[in-house]
């Protein structure tokens, strides 16, 4: 890649890395609201749903903006929204306000991955190596932003964190200003455009609903629809799986370990959770499984690569419970999890770009985002109602399923579905 390439890759990652800062810090925070707000996981998780949903929702019309109005001006957008429903969020005094904040968190978060994708693939050559290295800045936004909320929540109270949290995204916007998105257009391939970004606005035919329908047709006439079917497969999986994980890994380690960094009497003991730790290193391996899904997306089908993966996340599911014996073993089989669940990241991302034209990218990311994020939401109402009326041995067996699903659904887009690059 050359300098300018970097930018807009350096751009899209930081982008990228504060919308999963924000969504993943939530289920960090929702420890601290069960107990502020008086609540159930599962009406609490359906108030995260409503934010979540609306992440996932508001990528379809996000994707036909995209197409008509650019990437950069949207993603800038994005970064200013998010982090003003968070400051909203954080003067929250009871749970339909804070749904309503997260609700406008979904709204303007859902915009980020039909534009920073649809920039990548339109702008840059090397698409699995820098769909790679987007991934890489998303997971350490997830893995990071985590962890800054829980260190945070040592010396601050949950408002006090979540006001915090809004000024990164002011420093990204300013860099995200600098870059010239007219520097560079992809140079062949199905990446490849003939114009760039900026210039595409200018001369793209206006967006209608006529065209909408047009360009889901032409989609939907190569089999986008089971690629559709895989990704929220994987999207279900990913919010079950995430929502509740730091009270899922805490009922673990309560029972294994008993560790105490801090002095009892010490005032920042009582809000110390080993849990939460745990949670932040399964999700920081993650950037090892985004490195890989994109090395491997650009040496062979990602499709094909995705039928193993999600078997192996169905696996691992089916693991979690039995290697909670030991500390060893359920450390490894948690961060394995934590592995596999990223590397599907860069390689659904790069089959959705395989299958689909490049000048309905945005829309198709739109669509593929509506599944990941819209319809996967449900996973949030899903883990939550699991586990207040089972447990945790149900919840797993119910992931395994999604994932073995999820498998099947990749072998179908392999056998049935048309490649457009």
């Amino acid at each position: 890649m050359d300098s300018a390439e970097r930018r807009i890759v350096a751009f899209a990652a930081g982008s990228h890395g504060l919308v999963h800062t924000y969504e993943l810090s939530i289920p960090i925070l929702l420890t601290v609201w069960i107990a502020e707000f008086s609540t159930t996981a599962a009406t609490l998780g359906l108030v995260v749903t409503v934010g979540y949903g609306l992440f996932g929702v508001g990528a379809l019309p996000g994707g036909i903006l995209v197409d008509r109005f650019g990437s950069k001006p949207l993603i800038l957008g994005s970064l200013a929204g998010m982090a003003g429903s968070f400051l909203l969020a954080s003067l929250a005094p009871n749970l339909l306000t804070l749904a309503l904040a997260l609700g406008a968190w979904g709204v303007t978060a859902s915009v980020y991955h039909p534009a920073g994708l649809a920039l990548i693939s339109r702008s840059i050559d090397r698409r699995g190596a820098a769909l790679g290295y987007h991934g890489i800045g998303g997971n350490l936004g997830i893995a990071l932003g985590p962890l800054a909320t829980v260190l945070l929540l040592l010396a601050f109270d949950w408002a006090t964190v979540m006001a915090l949290l809004t000024l990164p995204a002011a420093v990204v916007a300013a860099y995200g200003v600098t870059v010239d998105v007219d520097a560079t257009t992809a140079g062949s391939g199905s990446a490849a455009t003939e114009k760039d970004d900026e210039t595409e606005v200018d001369d793209a035919p206006r967006v209608t609903a006529s065209s909408v329908v047009g360009d889901t047709r032409t989609l939907l006439a190569g089999g986008f629809l089971i690629v559709f079917a895989f990704v929220t497969f994987s999207g279900l999986y990913y919010r079950a799986f995430l929502t509740f994980l730091p009270d899922l890994l805490g009922e673990v380690l309560d029972g294994l370990v008993d560790v105490r960094f801090l002095d009892p009497g010490s005032p920042y003991a009582e809000e110390f959770d080993l849990a939460r730790y745990l949670y932040v290193a399964v999700l920081m391996v993650g950037v090892f499984g985004q490195y890989l899904g994109g090395r491997i997306a650009d040496r062979m089908r990602p499709e094909r690569a995705l039928i193993v993966v999600m078997a192996a996340l169905a696996g691992l599911a089916l693991l979690f419970v039995p290697a909670s014996g030991t500390a060893g073993t359920f450390l490894a089989v948690s961060l394995l999890l934590g592995v596999a669940l990223f590397t599907v990241q860069p390689l659904s991302q790069a089959t959705v770009a395989a299958y689909s034209p490049p000048d309905a990218r945005g829309l198709s990311f739109g669509y593929t985002y509506l599944g990941i994020f819209g319809v996967g939401s449900l996973g949030a109402a899903l883990s939550g109602t699991v586990l207040t009326r089972a447990g945790s041995a149900e919840l797993f067996v119910v992931l395994a399923g999604i994932a073995a699903m999820g498998s099947l659904s990749a072998l179908a887009v392999v056998r049935y579905a048309t490649r457009r690059d």
